[in-house]
């Protein structure tokens, strides 16, 4: 076995660099002549653009420019793209309204950029800003999600009648009609899936360059893939061939989904260096992260689930209203459809489904994907409706999902929402959370709680998500003529441990020592081609490209080792990194075979130098990982506090190629997970449409003193859909926690006769709550 090779529990090799200041991220990098862009955004949620006054900002020390949406449109610079929206239930399309990178006219949320001053410092930028004189005529504003779709609402767009995005369905709605009509018992429930700010450690940043010489843009920018921007800036925005841009992406300080976009930020510091003939650079400070970063989440949900009468799952219909913002993000109208819509059955064995998602404009900023991206809604839905169909049947949480589960008999098993779940054992992960988690032991601790004036609570959730499938990735792996492997990838490490995990399942196939492979990512000049980190794709399908790519550099290495040891290549075998002539001791390792291929005397006449090989894999099914959390909180209820005092979790992410990377990831999405149902709320002023959560004063982070440590476990039950049998694991924690824990709460309250609290179950809201039950109980 290769030391550091797959299954083993390696330490990320780009810690060293990160942890002692060494990383270079977008701010570390600044070019010759640098100026500096600073933004003037709008104050109002929604207003025409009367009047923009540039003169005394242009006159300014140190100004070089002032751009407004005007100059851009006469630049013919084109709108940001939507790329992925879907059509309505009666097959018509949905209107996707301009959004240009710099508002002209009209602006319709707050913090939407108005005017961009460049100049040599970012203080002069800023100073000069102040000195525009911008007029507007306000207009009326809706940010709540469900008064926007309500008759007379203030309309944000002629082309989108009252509010409506699109109007989109999932399912057999008559399948699941007949099945509700046999039912012997309905529960019903409406949840709010509460709008989140990502909070990336490192904010967005983004630097523009323009070659004089080659007449080439370069965007240096924080993102999860380069690919994606360059082709939204070359044929939507700049009508240029791809090959005239260059992006590229240093190391990146967390993304969860909202640095995979376009930002209107990243057009308009190429924009400004095209024009001025000089680098700018921007980096976003952290009120504007809060105003402008593509924000997450935000369902209003009505679910139903029809039950027979021994508790058997009939049909399910789920009715949501997704919140999109004020202008349709990169991917906003697919992540509360296609993302995760088919999910809304999770891991039960339910004959008919049918789902309904209405797309809201509202004068919010607008909302894409966050980690999980429609499956952590979907999860929270049918988790939470389990739940309550279990408090109303009288049966055990776990007993009522036992009864429903797809066995692992049943697999490959067909939801009736059209996944194809390859591979499961659901009993087996319930059953082993629930022994770590001591279930059986809980009645005791709720009693000691209990004697000491607390509330304790234990929930259940049972998460599926689907995620690492198309499209494909594709992978260079080359030796150096040292015998050093450098393997070059498309996605993005930000935060994951790619490094690590990558040169582990090189390493392991080319039998090299792991620290001769070094991964090269984040240049599209450099890489051939990649679709990005996102949707836990990175090590089901790019890791299988290196796989395959390691599998041809061994391919073209064996025909050369038989030349070099005289024998057909048919009777050599390649074992450990070496290459043996059969039922000999004839041997050579790849690494000699890799120095000689540069050697013209010792490789065949007419081959070529080096071992090179690249490789491109499209799996045909994605993975379906899924787990089982446990949360088990303490409710003070003189202050409503929460308290998690022990979270579980028995994961199932196939084959594991390091373990180590793997905790951290459950780690960090189920802190997340965490922070959404008892911490994080995005708040809106509903009559001016101002961001009332716009720091870290107002909206709440979970710190490492609110969560307990996670006891984590894990079955290997390999997946069918890559090379590598594994599931992707970076959002899964982010799924499968807030059901969890809001079941919890819930449970914990049960007793004083609460069903339903909705997220985030802040202090306040749980104190309030307890209130109003104890009095309704007077």
């Amino acid at each position: 076995m290769v030391k550091f090779g797959v299954g083993q529990a390696v330490r990320r090799t780009e810690d060293q660099r990160l942890l002692t200041g060494s990383g270079r991220y977008t701010d570390d990098i600044n070019l010759p002549r640098q100026a500096y862009a600073y933004f003037l955004r709008s104050p109002h949620a929604h207003a025409r653009i009367t009047k923009i006054d540039l003169a005394a900002a242009k006159a300014a020390s140190g100004v070089l420019g002032v751009f407004t949406g005007a100059d851009l449109k006469a630049a013919k610079i084109g709108n940001m793209p939507c790329l992925a929206p879907v059509q309505n239930r009666d097959g018509s399309d949905m209107p996707i309204p301009p959004r240009p990178a710099i508002a002209q006219e009209q602006v319709r949320f707050v913090g939407e950029m108005v005017a961009m001053v460049v100049a040599e410092t970012l203080a002069q930028a800023r100073d000069a800003a102040e000195l525009i004189v911008a007029d507007y005529d306000p207009l009326p504003a809706i940010t709540d999600l469900d008064a926007a779709l309500r008759p007379g609402a203030p309309q944000i767009w002629n082309s989108a009648k009252n509010n409506l995005v699109f109007d989109w369905t999932l399912g057999d709605e008559a399948k699941t009609r007949s099945a509700f009509a046999k039912a012997q018992r309905i529960v019903a429930i409406d949840l709010v899936n509460n709008r989140v700010i990502p909070s990336s450690i490192e904010p967005r940043a983004a630097i523009g360059d323009f070659g004089a010489g080659d007449r080439r843009l370069t965007l240096y920018v924080s993102s999860q893939g380069g690919h994606g921007i360059r082709s939204a800036l070359a044929n939507n925005v700049f009508n240029l061939p791809e090959s005239d841009i260059r992006v590229v992406t240093p190391d990146v300080g967390g993304a969860f989904g909202m640095k995979i976009f376009l930002y209107p930020e990243y057009v308009n510091v190429l924009f400004a260096a095209r024009a001025l003939g000089r680098p700018v650079k921007w980096i976003g400070d952290r009120s504007e992260a809060f105003l402008a970063d593509t924000h997450g989440r935000d369902h209003l949900t009505h679910v139903e689930l029809a039950l027979d009468k021994d508790s058997k799952f009939l049909g399910i219909k789920v009715s949501t209203r997704a919140n999109l913002g004020a202008y349709l993000s990169h991917y906003g109208p697919f992540i509360p459809t296609f993302a995760g819509a088919a999910m809304h059955t999770g891991v039960y064995a339910i004959p008919a489904a049918f789902v309904e998602v209405k797309g809201v404009y509202t004068n919010t900023s607008p909302v894409d994907a966050y980690r999980g991206a429609g499956r952590p809604e979907a999860a929270y839905v049918i988790e939470r409706i389990v739940d309550a169909a279990a408090r109303e049947t009288g049966l055990p949480p776990d007993e009522i999902r036992r009864r429903n589960f797809v066995p692992p008999a049943a697999m490959p098993y067909k939801t009736a929402l059209g996944n194809v779940y390859d591979t499961g054992d659901f009993a087996r992960n319930l059953r082993d959370s629930m022994r770590a988690a001591d279930w059986a032991g809980f009645p005791a601790r709720r009693a000691e709680a209990e004697r000491h004036g607390k509330r304790r609570g234990l929930g259940l959730a049972y998460y599926i998500e689907i995620c690492g499938g198309s499209p494909d990735e594709a992978a260079q792996v080359r030796f150096d003529p040292s015998g050093g492997v450098t393997v070059m990838v498309g996605t993005q490490n930000n935060g994951q441990g790619h490094e690590t995990a990558y040169a582990q399942i090189v390493a392991e196939r080319l039998g090299v020592p792991f620290e001769s492979v070094r991964i090269v990512q984040g240049d599209t000049d450099r890489i051939m081609y990649g679709h990005g980190t996102g949707g836990s794709r990175a090590l089901a399908v790019c890791g299988s490209a290196c796989l395959i790519a390691s599998d041809n550099v061994i391919a073209k290495a064996k025909a050369l080792a038989a030349h070099m040891m005289e024998t057909a290549e048919a009777d050599i075998e390649f074992k450990e990194g070496r290459f043996t002539v059969a039922g000999t001791d004839k041997s050579i390792t790849i690494v000699e075979v890799a120095k000689s291929s540069f050697d013209v005397t010792k490789r065949p006449a007419g081959s070529n130098a080096g071992l090179d090989e690249a490789a491109d894999f499209n799996p045909a099914n994605a993975t379906f990982p899924n787990g089982c959390h446990i949360a088990e909180v303490e409710i003070d209820p003189a202050t409503g506090i929460t308290k998690i005092v022990r979270y579980t979790v028995a994961d199932d992410f196939g084959q594991v190629v390091n373990p180590l990377l793997l905790a951290g990831q459950v780690h960090g999405g189920t802190v997340q997970g965490i922070g959404q149902a008892l911490y994080e709320g995005c708040v809106y002023d509903s009559a001016s449409g101002q961001l009332v959560t716009g720091s870290f004063m107002d909206y709440c982070l979970p710190r490492a003193d609110d969560v307990p440590a996670i006891a984590f476990a894990y079955n290997e039950i390999p997946t069918t859909s890559n090379q590598l049998g594994v599931k992707g694991s970076g959002e899964a924690g982010a799924i499968g926690a807030p059901p969890a824990t809001i079941n919890a709460v819930i449970d914990a309250l049960a007793p004083l006769g609460l069903r339903h609290i909705d997220m985030p179950a802040t202090p306040e809201k749980v104190w309030r709550t307890i209130r109003t039950l104890r009095q309704a109980a007077e």
